[in-house]
């Protein structure tokens, strides 16, 4: 008896040595493999929401995303010249409406991978404008015809990004360098103000996302200095074969940026500039009457100030454009030719723009919004030779009217926030004076200043979204 109970405590000390050892080496590869799970799950963070506009316009207006990102009302169309013509009638005063929800957007960010102090990341970001139709006429319509058709997925933003974390200081300060490489906001255009609007500002503020390499360095905890390289892709730059980034790629030279900012807990404040050289034209024809490669190249310096303040529930932002050019950005801006003297180096120079917007934010639940915009068209910063300046001698904003004057805006909004829902109504009103061309010319300064008049539209425009 007592050998067969040898025999059974020979047989199970083993097996529960076996046992218990595999259950350890579960435990230990439970415990090694739990962060690496946490890890996976915290890699990828999705998000996006489904976003409806319901947009009422009093009148026709320069318009693009399916009417919902908002320019400037269209000026009068009369049908008759005669101001005592009882029959008169401004055919662009035609009330309009429509609802989209093309505007959702997915999206998903990317994190965690890092080496040492080296910490990488990405960002991909896409939503459903592309894949409109437009009317093969506009007979019978004055404004934007590209309105309906089945909306296609569309880049917004595709961007990695490399940031050294710690860097040493002096003092017990440390400094942050980070890389942002791909399409992002341009750096300019990064500033938004409180509006749930589609067109966030526009054109009383930069507006356009680019190809970039951008740097922005965390000098402690107050000081940020910021340079990129950027291409055009979004909107760009006007020329004699209208929009288009063919002048930049000729030019061989990418936009440069370069800003600097300092912040506080509540406070930000931010300086910069951006340049831009470009070549109008790439052949030309010489006084031989031979094509050959012109020499022609046009540069403008575009800078801005930006400020916010944020306190418990109450925000103001404010930013200021002034200086030439900045058409592609969706300011109302360009350039024209002012001398052809020699056939292949033509002479230009930049109209120069002033763009303001204000912004007010109160409130968490039930937020109010009021937005303020001006623009101001100052005209080219060197006059013409040849004049007078034709019509077709200036290269203006694809989203705007060379004979536009100035611009203002006053936007007041409510929203309403409950859980991941979003009711939100604004209501919008644009003016803009026009200018009218003396026989289709300018003055020399490429400003259509005779018989100046004010345009309006009321715009009243609710959204309904939910985020997750």
């Amino acid at each position: 008896m007592k050998r067969i109970y040898l025999i059974i405590l020979a047989v199970l000390i083993p097996l529960c040595t076996l046992n218990s050892a595999a259950a350890d080496k579960t435990v230990k590869a439970d415990k090694k493999d739990a962060p690496v799970k946490e890890h996976l799950q915290n890699h990828f963070k999705f998000y996006g929401f489904i976003r409806n506009y319901f947009v009422f316009d009093s009148r026709d207006s320069k318009a693009g995303t399916a009417d919902l990102f908002y320019y400037m009302p269209l000026d009068n169309n009369w049908n008759t010249p005669d101001v005592n013509n009882p029959a008169r009638e401004d055919l662009n005063a035609s009330p309009n409406f429509r609802f989209l929800a093309l505007t959702s957007r997915v999206g998903v960010d990317v994190g965690g991978y890092f080496v040492k102090n080296v910490h990488f990341g990405a960002k991909v970001e896409a939503d459903f404008y592309s894949g409109l139709s437009k009317l093969t006429t506009n007979n019978g319509f004055s404004g934007n015809t590209n309105i309906s058709g089945t909306a296609a997925m569309r880049l917004r933003q595709a961007y990695a990004t490399v940031t050294w974390k710690d860097l040493p200081m002096s003092g017990e300060e440390t400094a942050q360098v980070g890389l942002k490489i791909g399409q992002a906001w341009h750096p300019m255009a990064a500033d938004h103000p409180h509006l749930f609007s589609l067109e966030a500002g526009a054109p009383f503020g930069p507006f356009s996302r680019t190809p970039q390499v951008t740097m922005d360095a965390n000098l402690g905890k107050n000081w940020v200095v910021s340079a990129a390289a950027v291409w055009q892709m979004q909107y760009q730059s006007a020329g004699p074969d209208g929009s288009s980034a063919i002048y930049m790629k000729y030019g061989c030279t990418p936009e440069i940026y370069a800003a600097v900012a300092f912040k506080t807990k509540d406070f930000l404040f931010r300086v910069g500039a951006d340049l831009v050289s470009i070549k109008p034209r790439n052949i030309g024809e010489n006084a031989a009457g031979l094509d050959v490669h012109v020499k022609d190249r046009k540069t403008s310096v575009l800078g801005y100030v930006y400020t916010q303040y944020t306190h418990k529930m109450f925000s103001v932002k404010a930013k200021t454009t002034f200086g030439e050019g900045g058409e592609h950005m969706n300011l109302m801006s360009g350039y024209a030719v002012v001398d052809r003297t020699d056939p292949i180096n033509w002479k230009y120079a930049s109209m120069r723009n002033s763009s303001s917007w204000l912004s007010l934010c109160y409130g968490k639940k039930w937020q109010g919004v009021l937005f303020l915009g001006y623009v101001k068209n100052l005209g080219l910063a060197e006059g013409a030779s040849n004049t007078p300046l034709a019509k077709s001698d200036v290269y203006f904003c694809s989203n705007g009217f060379s004979n536009i004057n100035q611009m203002y805006r006053i936007n007041p909004q409510v929203l309403y926030n409950f859980g991941k829902f979003t009711l939100g109504l604004e209501y919008q009103w644009t003016a803009v004076q026009y200018g009218e061309y003396d026989g289709g010319t300018l003055n020399k300064y490429a400003l259509a200043d005779k018989n100046l008049h004010w345009v309006g539209n009321n715009r009243v425009n609710m959204m309904v979204k939910y985020t997750f």
